[in-house]
């Protein structure tokens, strides 16, 4: 993909959020590996690659914006993060948990699993066909998956 062309990505509506963390819970599961959500989740801690922020007046989410420039891949120093067709992935297997991509972030989008390893949102890629798990489950549509402008 060369870096003028449109990319489908995760925007989100801020005026349209209810802050009811569904999103989180749906990325939880969809990252899971199960097939039952209850099995997934229940009585657990999740770990979404999406995460709400925000209070009573506001709330919004938070996930990986695929930077055109991704600082963060340039600072990972085990070079688990790269640049895939305009998604920046983690090699899991790679990453030694030091949190340099967790500092150099502008957004907050990277955390680290119940591993210690790092984890974002790679746009439900591996997971689903069509909507990453988050947009399809925002009652509200605050959350959606689109392209806009070129080179965001």
């Amino acid at each position: 993909m060369r870096e003028n062309e449109l990319m489908k990505r995760v925007y989100v509506n801020e005026e349209w959020c209810l802050g009811c963390h569904l999103c989180e819970y749906n990325c939880a599961f969809a990252n899971s590996g199960l097939s039952d959500m209850v099995l997934a989740l229940k009585g657990k801690p999740i770990y979404p690659r999406i995460h709400i922020e925000g209070g009573e007046k506001i709330s919004y989410a938070v996930s990986c914006r695929h930077c055109k420039d991704p600082i963060c891949v340039a600072s990972c120093i085990a070079g688990a993060l790269s640049k895939e067709n305009g998604v920046i992935r983690i090699a899991q297997e790679k990453c030694v948990g030091c949190l340099t991509c967790v500092l150099v972030c502008p957004y907050g989008a990277l955390a680290p699993n119940k591993n210690g390893v790092m984890q974002k949102c790679e746009l439900c890629l591996q997971n689903t066909c069509g909507e990453p798990a988050c947009v399809k489950g925002c009652p509200n549509r605050a959350i959606v998956y689109e392209e806009r402008g070129k080179g965001e």
